[in-house]
């Protein structure tokens, strides 16, 4: 992804803001989409997220295993080592795992009013 968000790294988000993925998430996600190895910083620039956001975000997509992170030392030695990002996982099974998530969670829904049907 370039510096600014292109129309569809805008359209992404907003599907999937439109899915219930967060918005620190779903920035991160277009920015990631392209397989490129981001740093948290250019993700910041990119995206307009702060740092703590995009923490939120990678926390998200570490626990779900879809993005790898490397750590490289700074050029003069001094500071935190700069975290790169890349996504493990092409973003079609993401979008599938996605998909999953909710399936799953409208049959939980449907077998809750079954049930409050039973019972009332």
């Amino acid at each position: 992804m370039s510096e600014q968000y292109t129309g569809k790294d805008s359209e992404m988000v907003e599907l999937l803001r439109k899915l219930d993925i967060s918005r620190p998430v779903a920035k991160t996600l277009a920015c990631l989409s392209d397989g490129r190895e981001l740093t948290s910083h250019s993700i910041e620039m990119s995206s307009g997220l702060r740092q703590p956001e995009v923490s939120i975000a990678m926390r998200y997509l570490k626990n779900n295993n879809w993005i790898e992170v490397r750590e490289e030392k700074r050029d003069n030695g001094k500071g935190r080592p700069v975290k790169y990002y890349k996504l493990t996982v092409p973003m079609d099974k993401i979008i599938e795992k996605i998909e999953e998530n909710i399936l799953e969670e409208r049959k939980m829904i449907l077998r809750n009013i079954e049930e409050l049907k039973k019972i009332s």
